[in-house]
């Protein structure tokens, strides 16, 4: 008589543990096994391990504008298959991209989510929302509600961003409301998911954006629970012939923190030229604050690799870009990630033709490589992770 077998039964736990570790796409196929993986995979507790153990720093957000088109597009990218053969990639995965409408702006991006800004123009009066969305599940929330502004009443372009309250569990969306009638003050309002209107959590001295050639300037880069703009120091905040002859040791980074709703201000890296700041941009690569500008022929960028302390600031790249021939034919750079070793991709977009350039900084060896056949579109980049975050509250 033959003794029955062992069987080992998996308890609930375990098996939660076992699938945190899964890619996002091999959990989506299972939410039609059973209710049960369906509950687990949208459970909130499930979600925020997985987005703990999800890898980091192997995918990023390109963004594109089709200016013959009139769209923009966005696709997720895997950083490695980008340093590998940067040309290929990006075909192949071109017809895979998340169309957005003409007049869509991305805000930015955090913990898979992307936020989508809209607006109309109504007589003299300008109207904002915006949505959130998750690239990976397609699911897309509703319209937030519109905050109306009065156009006649900014000098200044107007300041947004996105980002995570951990404290709170929300996904706010932030504007620095620049009105010139506020008497030199800068109100933060901020408008969340299931809100009914934008709060005002902050009143503060006004500030006025540094803005390069780059439409993003104006999107606050989140790093560490707080988002941070380019601006001109206080001082010379409410006169456009002293902004005028800003150096770029003299610009601020204006912090706001999204759990304290406090502001600060933090200055610019130790040894950075006291030259005209031109084509500057800050944003985040790798979970840095990264801040980037052009000097002649040369393009610079630094990394604040430890948030918390103003001394991190190191130089991680000066590149000696090719000479221009004359102003309109001028080499834009633009970074787009790092890799780990050091491995910097940076896009050159001339308007006549895109390469990928990479820079392998510990051995000094640069390849470009061109991209584009069409020239009409050009790059930005966003820190991405693929994860089940849902925009809205389960």
């Amino acid at each position: 008589m033959s003794s029955p077998q062992n069987s080992c039964v998996l308890s609930q736990d375990m098996i939660m543990e076992i699938l945190s570790w899964l890619p996002v796409k091999d959990l989506l196929r299972f939410k039609c096994v059973s209710r049960w993986f369906h509950h687990l995979v949208t459970n909130p507790a499930f979600v925020k391990l997985h987005l703990q153990r999800s890898s980091k720093n192997t995918h990023i957000l390109l963004t594109f504008e089709d200016w013959d088109k009139r769209r923009d597009y966005a696709i997720v990218c895997p950083v490695q298959d980008l340093f590998d053969n940067p040309s290929s990639t990006l075909q192949t995965l071109h017809h895979k991209h998340l169309p957005f409408n003409r007049s869509y702006a991305i805000l930015g991006a955090c913990n898979g989510l992307v936020c989508l800004q809209d607006s109309c123009i109504e007589d003299k009066f300008k109207e904002y929302w915006f949505r959130i969305g998750n690239p990976t599940t397609r699911v897309m929330t509703k319209d937030s509600p519109q905050i109306r502004l009065n156009l006649s009443d900014y000098k200044h372009p107007l300041m947004f961003g996105f980002g995570y309250d951990e404290w709170n569990d929300t996904y706010p969306v932030v504007l620095l409301d620049n009105n010139k009638n506020q008497s030199q003050k800068l109100e933060v309002r901020v408008c969340c998911l299931g809100d009914t209107c934008w709060r005002n959590t902050l009143t503060c001295d006004a500030v006025a954006p540094m803005i390069g050639l780059q439409s993003h300037g104006t999107c606050g880069a989140f790093v560490s629970g707080t988002l941070n703009w380019l601006v001109y120091p206080k001082s010379r905040c409410s006169d456009d012939d002293e902004r005028g002859g800003t150096k770029m040791n003299e610009l601020e980074i204006f912090c706001y923190d999204l759990k304290k709703k406090t502001c600060s201000y933090f200055s610019m890296p130790d040894g950075i030229l006291e030259v005209p700041p031109f084509d500057t941009e800050l944003k985040v690569l790798n979970g840095c604050l990264c801040l980037s500008h052009h000097h002649d022929d040369n393009f610079f960028v630094w990394l604040k690799r430890d948030f918390s302390d103003e001394k991190s600031w190191s130089k991680l790249l000066n590149y000696k870009n090719r000479p221009s021939t004359c102003y309109c034919c001028r080499h834009y750079m633009e970074i787009i990630c790092i890799r780990e070793k050091d491995d910097v991709v940076l896009l050159t977009d001339t308007g006549l033709q895109a390469e990928f350039t990479l820079c392998n900084i510990r051995d000094n060896r640069i390849k470009v490589r061109e991209i584009y056949n069409e020239n009409k579109q050009s790059l930005f980049s966003y820190d991405y992770v693929q994860s089940l975050v849902f925009p809205c509250r389960n």
